[in-house]
């Protein structure tokens, strides 16, 4: 389960998912409401939590929130960008029971990375809470979007995880929901960018096998290949936003009438087994052709739910990142702008 805590956040990285504008605290679950929420999750077969946002330390609560998932049998990851990672604070966060921290990152170079994020020296304080992490003998997992503006830095990425003692690298091309939709154009690397990173990543698996774990995410715009998203729709996961709206991955909130259920008037039990939303694209009945027929409707779910209706109006529709979808004409044409945009470092909106 993905716990969004607070949609808040210090840094303006021009890639961000999350729902574009300003975010209230005061619309935000309690403690006592995700408390219960950890508990219904545990109950559904739940067996970890990833505490995360926006920024999840902006939450002061967040020691008791980790204590309570932890009392529970629950794997507590904290999904951070660093600010404020203090020794003091890691040290709380550790004997409240956390089990592991993923730090993101933005670039190797402090100064590309600083600009990427829109702060200054924010790179810095990453770097000084991935050695916390790894004196306080926890997991590290760096995690770092690729885009235009850093794809070409993916062999430094991977000797600063390596001088890091990080324990897995995540090398995720950017996924163009919220601001990084808006900011498409400026973010999707040419497909030259794309085959050097891959080489790069290959390379460094075969070398590196027994020191560093390395997670790629390849971009699906490119290759006429959609990815299998979420592992299929409320199949794997499920994602628990500020609010206590429940859903099957983090973006379809911007899938229109899809009834989003929360968990201030419904148990995740019911929300799993019996919401409108999570039963809407399970399984392969509700697709249209050519995912019907299509031999591999079970390895790539028909793609992204989320990236159809933001390309086509039409979030059943075949993924257009497809070679096989009758829109697929509108991935070609991003991609044709976007080798030819100017190079800038957009910010979040």
């Amino acid at each position: 389960m993905l716990a969004e805590l607070t949609y808040r956040c210090p840094l303006r990285c021009g890639y961000c998912s999350n729902p574009i504008g300003r975010h209230s605290r005061s619309s935000e679950l309690t403690a006592q409401q995700w408390c219960r929420v950890f508990e219904e999750a545990r109950a559904l077969g739940v067996l970890q939590v990833h505490f995360s946002g926006g920024e999840p330390l902006l939450r002061r609560d967040l020691p008791g929130l980790i204590a309570h998932a932890h009392r529970l049998g629950l794997y507590a990851s904290l999904i951070t960008g660093g600010q404020g990672l203090s020794a003091e604070r890691l040290a709380g966060l550790v004997a409240s029971g956390l089990d592991h921290v993923q730090i993101s990152l933005q670039d190797a170079d402090a100064a590309i990375a600083d600009a990427i994020a829109g702060r200054a020296a924010v790179h810095q304080r990453k770097l000084t809470a991935a050695r916390l992490i790894k004196e306080a003998g926890l997991p590290l997992t760096l995690n770092v979007v690729l885009h235009r503006a850093n794809i070409d830095h993916t062999g430094d990425l991977i000797d600063l995880a390596l001088r890091l003692r990080a324990d897995r690298l995540e090398l995720a091309n950017a996924q163009y929901y919220g601001s990084a939709l808006l900011n498409l154009p400026a973010l999707l690397p040419s497909r030259a960018q794309l085959d050097a990173a891959e080489t790069l990543v290959q390379e460094a698996r075969n070398s590196l096998a027994h020191r560093l774990e390395i997670v790629y995410v390849r971009s699906d715009l490119h290759d006429g290949v959609p990815k299998p998203c979420m592992h299929g729709w409320g199949s794997r996961q499920l994602t628990v936003t500020p609010s206590g709206d429940v859903l099957p991955c983090p973006a379809a909130a911007r899938i229109p009438g899809l009834d989003v259920p929360n968990v201030r008037q419904a148990s995740l039990a019911d929300i799993w087994f019996h919401s409108a939303a999570f039963n809407r694209f399970r399984g392969t009945a509700w697709m249209p052709e050519p995912c019907r027929s299509c031999p591999l409707k079970e390895d790539d779910h028909g793609g992204c739910r989320c990236q159809a209706f933001q390309l086509t109006g039409d979030p059943a529709a075949t993924d257009p990142a497809c070679g096989l979808s009758p829109h697929h004409a509108l991935v070609r044409t991003l991609v044709q702008d976007a080798e030819s945009a100017p190079d800038t470092i957009p910010y979040r909106a």
